[in-house]
């Protein structure tokens, strides 16, 4: 069986084993836990679609799971859409949000620092809007009636809504699979490297980055319907606020730009240490926040790789070793 091939079969095996979960436990706390960590791994694939796949570092990836949220939220309230036909809408808008942010960045040669200030502040200008138009419900947000019913997009456990996080997870791993085998992928990681290499062996930079940021702005754009279905209610603080995108970008560099099951094992360690912190600190305001920020310094001082990185960089390190004692 080829690398590639391995790698699809760990991601069945995946989706397989976080699926019989709740058929073993039917503990509120342990789907809980399974589901958010699974939402948490959603939201840095994401990222790590754009950022660790094609080097374009966003700070404000809220702009797309926002826009994902409040579709969902108003093709219900004030479309009388159903759930499951307003999922799809949500998905779309984000990703032509994506589309647009990276038509006007990407037009005009922004990179690095440039372009994760652009995309922060076009996070914050939704954010302004989202206040001051009626039809997000302003400051006060939009709360979702309860139907519980599956028709409805609305379950009556935490099952439900694992199986479908779950599904979303399972298809960015997937994608992401592809990004690591395909040509597309290829020439993306070529413009990661070296974007003027890229242009002269015939890529096109503009081309790749924008499908790049649509298809990170989609997922974005599902976690952000998702979390409006679990939580049924959104703002502009959740919806466009700094902590999704600082949740995004941190679980993604620290398991490991660049890599398949890098976000899976960030997401998961910074879910274990926000559940740890919360425990022991309560409801402290930012106390994550500064959880978050205390673990990308020292993952990025002594495990520059993250942590899916740790066994290659272990790997090289004992190479060199054997190397100068021979």
């Amino acid at each position: 069986m080829s690398a590639g091939n391995r790698q699809l079969a760990l991601i069945a095996l995946f989706a397989v084993l976080v699926a019989c979960v709740p058929l073993v436990t039917a503990s509120g706390t342990t789907l809980n836990f399974v589901m958010m960590a699974l939402y948490a791994t959603l939201i840095a694939q994401a990222w790590n679609i754009l950022g660790g796949f094609g080097g374009q570092f966003s700070f404000g990836h809220a702009l797309f799971f926002g826009t994902g949220a409040y579709i969902q939220a108003i093709a219900q309230l004030q479309g009388g859409i159903n759930a499951w036909v307003a999922l799809p809408l949500a998905v779309a808008g984000a990703a032509l949000v994506g589309l647009f942010v990276g038509a006007l960045s990407f037009r005009y040669g922004l990179k690095g620092s440039y372009f994760a200030l652009v995309t922060l502040a076009f996070a914050e200008a939704f954010r302004i809007i989202a206040l001051s138009v009626p039809f997000t419900g302003g400051g006060v947000g939009l709360m979702v009636p309860l139907r519980e019913s599956a028709a409805n997009l609305q379950f009556a456990s935490r099952s439900g809504y694992l199986w479908l996080v779950l599904g979303f997870v399972t298809a960015a791993l997937v994608v992401t699979w592809w990004l690591r085998n395909s040509r597309f992928g290829a020439c993306l990681q070529a413009v990661r490297d070296n974007e003027d290499a890229a242009r002269a062996v015939g890529v096109n930079p503009f081309n790749v980055k924008l499908a790049a940021i649509g298809i990170s702005g989609a997922f974005m754009g599902a976690a952000g319907a998702f979390y409006v279905q679990v939580f049924q209610y959104i703002d502009p603080g959740i919806a466009y606020g700094p902590a999704t995108s600082v949740e995004a970008l941190v679980a993604a560099i620290v398991g490991g730009m660049g890599t398949l099951w890098g976000p899976v094992l960030g997401a998961l360690v910074l879910h274990v240490l926000s559940d740890l912190t919360r425990n022991l600190f309560g409801e402290l305001p930012g106390i994550n926040m500064v959880i978050y920020g205390v673990v990308l310094v020292l993952i990025v001082i002594f495990v520059p790789r993250g942590i899916a990185g740790i066994g290659l960089s272990a790997r090289q390190l004992w190479a060199g070793r054997g190397g100068r004692r021979g």
